[in-house]
């Protein structure tokens, strides 16, 4: 299995301003210089989507604190998805006039930032810090810099060290507080925060005393997430059709449950949340294209793709599914996927017209099944939003 230099720096053909327009996109680690655009523009469905984003950017707006925060004051990555979804609005009007909510919602992250570098309150230490670095990463501001490797090394902290006491959990990164085991949801808020990370403070010469991860136990930790015998060397990895190449939550664990095979035994199930995310996480790690873990995810993926539910979990997670999904896709570099009946989806359209159906009258989006949070509309309005601005770019 080829496996490129895993240490997370961009590639050196990358300026510091395609990086950053990348990171607003979801970076792809895989296509040339160029600024992957999709096989035909479609400028209708551009402004649409452009219509769409400032109406949910105008609602997101209302809804502030007047102390800064947006939703939960003790939870910093509700406003840090915020931000970046103000970041990324791809006409950049927010990014070049900097208006004062903007600042005030910087500020309430940075007030939030711990001695040991962490930006949080008081639990989800990981997520909270990893999901505030993204968002001052999107900043692209000199002054950040230092809160930004403070909070880094924070994240390359909680990393579970490769010890044999840790076991399957090894390698990968939790909540960071009373949640103590690894898992992969968090594993790619982790990766993804340190990889973007690394490239910005090395552009402005300030990566001195910054940590680094443990790559190989990451990587690591990740395929063994994944039903894929072979690369994945716990027994319960299944080979199976339907769950060969997707991802479960932690080894052992699935969210999605068990099925009895036909053999009689029993797979964990892989869904489709999670299985973005694994792809995302490989990405991340700077895994070759060819690489046979790469391709069974994004097997999998494709032979599940739909936007009618989160597969495997039905409207659970369904606007964190389509957010990594746009992530994913994007940094895998397609455009239009082959599925099992030899039929092509331009997925980027396709999800276009699913989020654009789902938006209230007022701007916002909600999901009305409330796991993992989705019954907040702050949320679920900056998943679809950094979703329809990675698909506005490749439009």
């Amino acid at each position: 299995m080829k496996q490129k230099n895993h240490v997370p720096g961009i590639p050196r053909f990358f300026s510091l301003l395609s990086a950053l327009f990348l990171l607003l996109t979801a970076a792809n680690a895989y296509t040339a210089q160029e600024i992957h655009i999709g096989p035909q523009s479609d400028l209708s469905l551009k402004k649409e989507v452009q219509h769409a984003i400032d109406k949910g950017l105008h609602w997101l707006k209302q809804q502030q604190n007047a102390q800064g925060w947006w939703s939960q004051y003790e939870h910093p990555a509700l406003t840090g998805l915020v931000l970046e979804s103000f970041m990324g609005d791809p006409d950049g009007t927010y990014r070049s006039q900097w208006p004062a909510f903007i600042e005030k919602g910087y500020q309430y992250l940075l007030q939030n930032q711990r001695d040991d570098g962490g930006i949080y309150v008081k639990d989800l230490a990981n997520y909270n810090t990893s999901v505030a670095i993204m968002a001052l990463v999107s900043a692209n501001k000199p002054e950040y810099t230092e809160h930004i490797k403070a909070a880094r090394n924070f994240v390359v902290g909680l990393q579970d060290p490769d010890t044999p006491e840790k076991g399957a959990l090894a390698g990968g990164v939790g909540y960071g507080d009373r949640y103590k085991h690894s898992d992969l949801s968090n594993t790619t808020f982790a990766l993804e925060s340190l990889y973007y990370s690394r490239y910005l403070l090395n552009e402005m010469s300030a990566s001195g005393d910054m940590k680094e991860l443990n790559w190989d136990a990451a990587i690591k930790f990740v395929q063994r997430c994944q039903n894929l015998p072979g690369s994945n060397d716990l027994a319960w990895a299944s080979g199976d059709p339907v769950n060969k190449g997707g991802f479960v939550y932690f080894p052992g664990n699935s969210k999605a449950g068990e099925m009895k095979l036909a053999d009689g035994k029993v797979a964990l199930r892989s869904y489709g949340s999670i299985s973005y995310a694994g792809l995302l996480s490989f990405i991340y790690a700077r895994l070759d294209k060819d690489d046979a873990r790469i391709q069974a995810a994004h097997d999998w993926l494709v032979r599940n793709y739909t936007l009618k539910e989160n597969p495997g979990m039905g409207a659970q997670g369904l606007f964190y599914y389509y957010h990594m999904m746009a992530k994913a896709l994007s940094g895998y570099g397609d455009d239009e996927l082959v599925l099992s009946d030899g039929s092509r989806v331009d997925w980027r359209k396709d999800l276009a017209l699913r989020l654009l159906n789902l938006q209230g009258v007022d701007g916002s989006w909600v999901n009305q099944n409330g796991r993992w949070w989705e019954k907040d509309p702050v949320l679920v309005t900056s998943y679809a939003l950094l979703s329809l601005e990675i698909i506005s770019r490749g439009l």
